[in-house]
Formats: structure tokens, sequence, C-alpha cells
């Protein structure tokens, strides 16, 4: 009972991890996942009383749960992306215009249906893991005549032992798994114990030889899981990508994804990051997002010395800031994995030297100048540590991923922007990416706000088209003295040179169409604890299908 209970609850997180990278609101799916489950062992519960026989019952509902267990995402993999191939297929069977998309009502809902089956496959997991408990008290009840008094603490205790080993499991080792690897091992045990079952009382069970050549076909099954599921899913998630996927691994903290296609009016391959299935940058115009983030807040600094980067792992922020005459720049992000893809030496990672040689062009290697200070750290600690060291910087620079998850609202929150605001010099600038003006206009705002809550005295937003994103923002603030504008309008000659922007162009960033700022007084600071910007992104983008929008 314990490690089936363990085997249980590490399904529950294995579902739950993948609804949330195939539905991309992690927290709802994690939640709803876990609730679903819940809910169908209870329902499992009360259907193991059909069974009358409960030594035949157990041994195949083991023999379920492993095959479905080990089986269920690839099925969930394999059925998304064949509603996703289906119009290209169609398309080409009826040799239509190459410009001509099948995406009509009927494909919108095999695809909305497919992406729902985590929840099914959730619930129909969750009942046969239900019925494991009520099984096993029965068994126990016939072989030792062990009645509720002695069952339930027993069974209960193994349960509850069992599965807080499973989750110790999950976090210390299945998480580092791939997907498929962490499902196929943890199916094994359920195989185990079944074939344990039937060696201990296989005179109890009917059909106990045909039983066995199941286990040992489920075994079978393992081993071709285990030794080309990882491929398989790999081939599958490309499937939904556009362009040729050239890098797909899951880090510690994210799902990393790298694609790559030809185009006659581009000398070098254009390369997209999407970091767990959202588009971080394509090569064809990321000079433009990662101008308008740097060179506003340089512009307006009124030294350039020394420089601090929030996020920003690909280096392209970083490769910008180091075109201006700093003596150094710092800069922060979690994930190492990632910054060694992106040509950060020394760090403890399979090399991918076609790749990273790529990448590395791009970002001009500024992960690896003398002049730049790499930390791999958690942002919100590291900001802390730098403040009891006394640092200031005279521009900072916050290039993180939208607050899609409750981990990154902390570090869009005011307790985190006054950290920001006392390690900025007094006649520095801060600039942060700050999602779509248009897309999710109340998340927009609330960073503003939340910004201007956190002690900063001119806040102000600005806003441009990148053609990979569609309108997109930033939030500009200054401590003492002019805000931002006031500082670039005065500027006469731009010191460094661009090949996007020049001043009147880019003060037009800051205008917004009438009205747009109207309703700011209702929208809420997001505090430290309330998740509220999180909210507003996820209540904007929840009709949005952005998880594979390139």
């Amino acid at each position: 009972m314990a490690i089936l209970a363990g085997c249980g609850l590490i399904y529950e997180y294995l579902l739950s991890h993948y609804a949330g990278r195939v539905l991309g609101s992690v927290e709802s799916a994690i939640y709803a996942m876990i609730g679903t489950m819940i809910v169908a062992m209870g329902i499992g519960a009360f259907l193991a009383r059909w069974f009358k026989d409960p030594f035949t019952a157990f041994a195949w509902l083991e023999s379920l749960i492993a095959l479905l267990g080990m089986s269920s995402i690839l099925v969930i993999a394999s059925v998304i992306a064949l509603t996703y191939t289906l119009p290209h297929t169609l398309s080409s069977l009826y040799s239509l215009p190459p410009d001509s998309v099948l995406d009509g009502m009927p494909f919108a809902q095999l695809q909305a249906f497919a992406r729902f089956l985590p929840y099914v496959f959730g619930l129909i997991l969750g009942i046969l893991i239900g019925m494991e408990i009520p099984l096993i008290a029965r068994i126990r009840q016939q072989v030792y005549g062990r009645f509720l008094e002695n069952n339930a603490g027993t069974i209960y205790g193994a349960d509850y032992i069992g599965a807080g080993v499973g989750a110790a499991i999950w976090v210390t080792i299945m998480l580092a798994l791939p997907i498929m690897q962490a499902a196929a091992w943890t199916a094994l045990f359920n195989i185990i114990a079944g074939l344990i079952f039937l060696w201990r009382y296989h005179a109890h069970v009917r059909f106990a030889k045909l039983l066995f050549a199941c286990h040992f076909v489920l075994l079978g099954i393992f081993f071709v899981i285990l030794s080309h599921g990882s491929l398989w899913m790999k081939d599958l998630s490309n499937v939904l990508y556009k362009d040729k996927v050239i890098y797909s691994e899951s880090t510690k903290y994210q799902h990393v994804v790298i694609t790559e296609r030809l185009s006659r009016a581009q000398p070098m391959p254009i390369n997209d990051l999407f970091l767990n299935g959202r588009l971080q940058f394509s090569s064809v115009d990321e000079q433009i997002y990662h101008t308008m983030l740097v060179y506003p807040a340089m512009l307006a600094s009124n030294r350039r010395k020394k420089v601090l980067i929030i996020g920003g792992g690909d280096g392209l922020a970083l490769r910008d800031v180091l075109e201006w005459p700093v003596e150094n720049a710092t800069l922060i992000d979690l994930d190492g994995q990632l910054l060694s893809l992106f040509g950060l030496q020394g760090q403890p990672y399979p090399a991918r030297p076609h790749i990273t040689s790529q990448l590395t062009h791009l970002n001009g290697d500024a992960l690896n100048d003398p002049r730049a200070t790499v930390i791999v750290a958690d942002a919100f600690l590291e900001v802390e540590k730098m403040l009891d060291q006394g640092r200031q910087f005279d521009t900072i620079i916050i290039d993180l991923p939208d607050p899609n998850h409750p981990d990154l609202n902390k570090l869009y929150s005011d307790y985190f922007y006054n950290h920001v605001r006392q390690l900025l010099a007094p006649d520095g600038a801060l600039a942060i990416q700050s999602t779509s003006p248009y897309h999710a206009k109340k998340a927009f705002i609330s960073i503003a706000k939340t910004v201007k809550h956190a002690g900063f005295t001119h806040v102000e937003q600005y806003q441009q088209n990148i053609p990979s994103f569609g309108q997109w923002g930033w939030t500009i603030a200054t401590r003492t003295g002019q805000p931002a504008s006031a500082r670039i309008r005065a500027v006469e000659s731009l010191p460094v040179p661009s090949n996007w922007i020049n001043k009147e162009y880019l003060l037009a960033t800051f205008a917004f169409p009438n009205r747009f700022f109207d309703g700011a007084k209702d929208i809420e600071v997001n505090q430290l604890g309330t998740g509220r910007l999180y909210d507003y992104y996820r209540q904007a983008w929840q009709t949005e299908d952005e998880l594979y929008k390139n």
C-alpha cells in the first residue's frame, strides 16, 4: 500500500505537470488536476464495492494503472499533435493553395478537446487508484481476518507515509528526469507490485496465468517507453511548432525550445526561443525589443558605469548594454542551463556546440565579456544580498518573462521593486519589460502602479510594435529629478548610434491612445503575497491561444 500510494501521488504530479505545460496556465492546471484526481479517487472507492472478487479485481487493477500511468501522457501528446496537424494534412490531401488555412470551428473544437484530455486521463486514473484501498482492505480481511479496527490504521498509515515518500522522490529525482522516463519508472513499481501479488495469491485469482502474461507484456512496454518514449514525446511536441525544433530540453526551472527557419532575406538562420511554450524572442526582430528595453534607460541615466540586469539569460539585453561605455554589467538569472546554452562558459551542463555557436553569434558572446559579471541565483534573494553589501547601480534593467506563474509574481511585487529602488543611484533609471498594453492592459498598468507604490518619484510607460509579439510595453522610472522622458528630450544627440531609433521616434513611444488610462485608478497594486498581477495577466490571456503562437 505504501508503494502504491507513492506511485499514485507521482501520477498526480506527472499529469499536473504536463497539464500545465499543455494548457499554459500552470497554477490553475495543477490545482484543477489534483482536485480532479482526488474527487475521482473518492468515486473509485465507491465503485470498488461492485467487484465481488477482490483478488482478481486488484490484479487487473494494477495492470491497468501501470498501463495508463506510463502511456497516458504519450497518448495525450499524440492526440494533440494529430489535431494540430490535421488541417495541414487535409490541405495537402485536397491540394488547397498554400495560403489556405483550415481553421474553422470543428478544428478549434478538436484542439480544445485534445488539450482537455489530461483531465480525462486524470479522472480515469484517479478512479482506478481510488479502488486500491477498499480492495486491499477486503483482501486483508479474507486472508488474515483483520477487520476494521486493525485494517484502517495499518492501511491508511501505510498510504500516508507512502505518499510522503512519493512526494520526496518526485522532488529529488523525478523532476530532473524526462517526463516519459519518470512515468515509466513509476509504472514499473505497479507492475512489480502486481507480479508479487500474483505470485503470493495466485490461488485466489481467476485467470492468473493470463494476468501473469499481461504483466510481462507490460514489462516489455516499460522497456520500450523507457528507451524511446522521450524521443517520441520530443517529436510529438515539435509538431506543435511551425519551424524546425533544434533544441528541446527541460531545465530545473522551465522547458526550453529553440526553433530554426531559413529565409532568403536573412543571411543567418532565424532562431526563436520559447520558454514553457511561450515565445520569448525571434532573432528576426529581437533587436527592436532589446533596443526599446535598454536604450531609454541608459539614455535617461546620468552615468552608465555600473549596470544591473535582472533576467535576460539569453544575453541579448547584456549585448546592448555593453555597446555603451560601461565599466561593469551584472546579470542575475536563475537558470544556469539556459545561460550555458547561450554561451556562458564554466557551467556544468551538456555542451551544444552547434546551437550555442549560433546563439553566441546573436548575443555577441556578451555573457563572457570581461566587463560582465553573471550570477546564477534567484534575483529575489540576490537583490537583498546586494543591499546588505551596500551596492548601487547607475541603470537597472529588468528583463523577466511575463508574470504567467505565481513564482514570477513576487519579482513584479512592490516589495521587490522597493529593494530595486534602493539599489538604483539617485540619478539613475530603471526599465522593466511590462507585457502587452494591448492584450493585457490591466497587467501593464498594474506594473507601473506597483513601481510607483514602491517609492519611485517618476514612473512612465512606453510602447512599440514588435512583429513577433504585436504591441508591447515597458515601464521606466527615476528616483529623483526629472522623469525619463524629460531627460531624453533634453539630450541633444544620441551618444550611442542605433539602427532603429532616433530621439523623436523614442519620444513618440511614450504616447498612448486617448482614454487608454481611463479606469487606471481601479487597477490594484501588486503587493507581495496577493498575486494580483498574476490574476490580471491570466484573465487577459485565458482566451488567447499563445501557447504555441509561432
